[in-house]
């Protein structure tokens, strides 16, 4: 099968988030298995060319823009990784005014760019020009949240009836939080008539939703957990396209992420200081020796290391952890006997209050910024993972967690619930402890009856540590329901 995974970040390239780690690992794991993987995404300014040794394809490439045209180059390179006999090719939009510039999606000062729904409509017009300047036609067009979500739309209603009449669309939701909900005069850009707007799911309380555009023409849409497939068709979690999902239910599926397990493997992971695995645990204590020496923290191995990496956002729940005068990190670190390391950049104020909490308590530390080794030092040095979320759509860091030997907190939602099961203090059973009400109470009781299965139950929370190594969240598995689903939407179109 020959697919095409069009996206606006990815691993090691440019990395905002989970998204970037899904869309690589996926490319890999399919092109493992035999299929013919290419991925599409923009030459940001930290992509360097010369660097990378990418090579530019030769001439320009026109893109309509509007009424208009934009030229582009395109440079290529091979994703690391790939299997020597199948490599993954990897294309870069190279448009200096729309990607030549710092961030992905905004910077600080502006963390929405005014233009991002010209720079992503001028991204996903210019997929289908790439295959028609590579004379290369995929059976799937796989595009990923809503700077892709005008793929489909593009491919039902122009491309289709040209060069790509044996293509479907897939349309991967990461996140239904973040729907690139823009003013509608936006939509000139597109070149789509305004019948399209109206008709094709575009119309969103006279806003354009790019996002709502692409599950209505996509031909097949997924999320990636179960759990948060079934929560995003209700009102509480749907973010009002709960309808609409509903609606194309038997077109929408949820297929869990999978973790890299050659770059998230505490055997022979080069970030932590020593490998461990389940039998021998060694190295793990030398991890957490390494990673309290790393943020100034006393050496103590019988004191328990909580550690928390996120963007520090509201669905991340740091509202209910970090809020000034409410939050329940500075009681957890007053009233118990642990050490709590954090690591992430976000919203203005928590950065500060994170910045106050550190100076008011020995046993709280924080680097605020985003370093992709020392994240793999806090999975592999802390004894428990906090992950309070109001919402999840799959996560990753609890499978990291679980994978070296960290036991995660979470907040039974979304991909967490598909992942960790809950501690029974009654049979030692489970992989990790939930709660089910994102406040700070909860947070603060769940802490604590983790810290006191650590401090009086160490037998069974040995025997969760090894029993979470144990689970299998590699990508085999995932990649094969992938290609389930896109076999179920070809069958559709090629009757």
């Amino acid at each position: 099968m020959k697919i095409l995974m069009a996206a606006s970040e990815a691993f090691p390239y440019a990395k905002n988030g989970g998204l970037a780690d899904m869309v690589s690992a996926l490319s890999l794991a399919l092109a493992k298995q035999g299929h013919e993987i290419r991925m599409v995404l923009p030459r940001y300014y930290v992509i360097n060319r010369a660097e990378l040794k990418l090579e530019a394809l030769e001439g320009p490439m026109g893109v309509p823009a509007g009424g208009t045209e934009e030229w582009s180059e395109v440079c290529t390179g091979l994703l690391p990784g790939s299997p020597p006999e199948n490599p993954v090719r990897v294309y870069f939009i190279d448009h200096e005014n729309f990607f030549g510039r710092d961030g992905i999606y905004g910077v600080p000062a502006e963390p929405d760019f005014l233009d991002n729904p010209r720079r992503f409509t001028f991204f996903c017009r210019a997929v289908f020009q790439l295959c028609k300047k590579l004379n290369w036609y995929p059976d799937v067009l796989h595009a990923h949240d809503w700077p892709g979500a005008l793929i489909p739309v593009f491919l039902k209603f122009e491309e289709r009836q040209k060069k790509f009449a044996k293509t479907v669309s897939a349309l991967t939701i990461h996140n239904l939080g973040y729907q690139g909900i823009y003013g509608k005069e936006n939509f000139y850009h597109t070149g789509l008539g305004w019948d399209v707007f109206y008709n094709g799911g575009f119309e969103d309380w006279n806003m354009m939703n790019l996002l709502k555009a692409g599950i209505c023409s996509a031909d097949i849409l997924n999320t990636v957990s179960p759990n948060y497939a079934r929560e995003t068709q209700t009102s509480a979690y749907g973010c009002r396209l709960d309808g609409i999902l509903r609606d194309r239910a038997a077109d929408y599926r949820g297929i869990l992420n999978g973790i890299d397990t050659e770059i998230w493997n505490p055997q022979n992971d080069p970030a932590i200081p020593m490998p461990y695995s389940a039998q021998d645990m060694t190295g793990k204590a030398r991890a957490k020796e390494l990673l309290q020496q790393e943020f100034g923290l006393p050496p103590s191995p019988d004191t328990p290391v909580i550690g928390f990496i996120s963007r520090l956002v509201g669905q991340k729940g740091v509202g209910e952890l970090f809020g000034p005068a409410y939050g329940s990190a500075y009681p957890i670190c007053r009233d118990m006997n642990l050490q709590f390391v954090v690591l992430g950049t976000g919203e203005a104020w928590c950065e500060n209050e994170i910045r106050s909490l550190a100076g008011k308590l020995s046993n709280f530390k924080a680097k605020i910024t985003h370093n992709e080794a020392l994240s793999h030092l806090i999975e592999a040095g802390s004894d428990f993972f906090l992950m309070p979320s109001r919402y999840e759509p799959s996560g990753l860091n609890q499978m990291y967690s679980l994978a070296y030997g960290t036991i995660p907190i979470v907040r039974n939602t979304g991909g967490l619930a598909d992942t960790v099961e809950n501690f029974d203090p009654q049979t030692g059973g489970g992989t990790g402890f939930m709660f089910d009400d994102l406040t700070p109470q909860a947070i603060y009781n769940t802490v604590a009856w983790a810290v006191g299965a650590y401090h009086n139950r160490r037998p069974q929370i040995e025997a969760m540590r090894k029993r979470g190594m144990e689970k299998d969240f590699s990508w085999d598995n995932s990649a094969k329901k992938y290609i389930e689903m896109y076999e179920d939407a070809l069958k559709k179109i090629r009757k």
